[in-house]
């Protein structure tokens, strides 16, 4: 997904930090997804992915248009 603008507001940064997610961490997994799904619970696309911080995450986002990104969540999974 290359030249993608992520859309970050403080609320979004303080939610996803909540789940022990930074934001290099979403947009490097969403950038270099190794599956990509779509969301069961809200149908929006969900990548999965290893972060450089040894993690590996899920994020799921929304296509604002071609390639504007609106992180929604982001977790660590198993």
């Amino acid at each position: 997904m290359p030249n993608v603008f992520f859309v970050w507001n403080d609320e979004l940064i303080e939610y996803i930090g909540q789940h022990g997610v930074t934001p290099d961490e979403f947009e490097e997994v969403v950038l270099d997804a190794i599956y990509v799904d779509e969301s069961r619970s809200s149908g929006r696309p969900i990548v999965f992915g290893p972060t450089s911080t040894g993690k590996f995450l899920a994020c799921v986002f929304e296509y604002l248009d071609d390639d504007t990104v609106i992180p929604v969540t982001a977790y660590e999974v198993d």
